[in-house]
């Protein structure tokens, strides 16, 4: 789904894009930086397909439960 809307958006002529990266309070420990680094990871290198400067795009660490 993540990438379905990241094609979309950029598609559709979006500039700016901001990464949520959601159930980061699911990982153990808690919110795990690496487990961060390593979806972040991932994420950049299908957005860079795409068309997107990884480098440009913010990704934020959520938990949609607390």
């Amino acid at each position: 789904q993540t990438r379905e809307h990241a094609l979309l958006a950029f598609t559709l002529g979006v500039k700016q894009l901001i990464v949520g990266v959601n159930k980061m309070d699911s990982t153990e420990p808690p919110y795990s930086q690496a487990r961060f680094e390593e979806i972040t990871k991932e994420v950049s290198t299908y957005i860079k397909k795409i068309g997107y400067n990884p480098a440009s795009v913010a990704f934020v660490p959520i938990s949609g439960w607390h």
